[in-house]
């Protein structure tokens, strides 16, 4: 799977992929689950590099101190909104709102289709902000910041 960006506005993200082969139903599903799964782990705060306690912790976890404190001071990292999935022949579209959300939501994204694309769908390309000239975007109705004001 090839990973690519492009032009990326946080507040009015596309993530694009484009498939080997048209994927099937079961295949869409797989892909919308991950979707609908990264969404709502931003929407509640998840992605937040400033509040990465464990991770910069290391290997050994083991009674290991958390800042509870710490970490009700680290600011918000909000994913705002996402509009659905689209698929056209063997691409497929979402726009995301990333909010405040950290660098890390994208990252774990990738993760996440890297594997989806060794276990069940071939994932050509992913290809993180931008427009495709084929397929033309509409504004969406929950952005914050309209297209024209890019």
């Amino acid at each position: 799977m090839d990973v690519r960006f492009r032009d990326v506005d946080p507040f009015n993200c596309w993530i694009w992929i484009r498939f080997a082969d048209n994927p099937g139903q079961g295949e869409q599903g797989y892909v919308n689950t991950v979707f609908e799964s990264l969404f709502f782990l931003g929407k509640l705060g998840a992605f937040n590099a400033e509040n990465l306690q464990v991770h910069e912790e290391g290997a050994d976890l083991s009674w290991m101190t958390y800042d509870s404190e710490g970490a009700e001071k680290s600011l918000p990292a909000l994913m705002h909104n996402m509009g659905e999935l689209e698929y056209q022949d063997d691409w497929a579209r979402c726009w995301l709102d990333l909010g405040t959300s950290d660098g890390v939501a994208l990252d774990v994204l990738i993760n996440a289709l890297h594997q989806l694309d060794k276990e069940v769908v071939e994932i050509a390309e992913l290809v993180i902000g931008g427009v495709n000239d084929d397929w033309p975007v509409e504004e969406q109705a929950d952005a914050l910041f309209p297209l024209g004001n890019n």
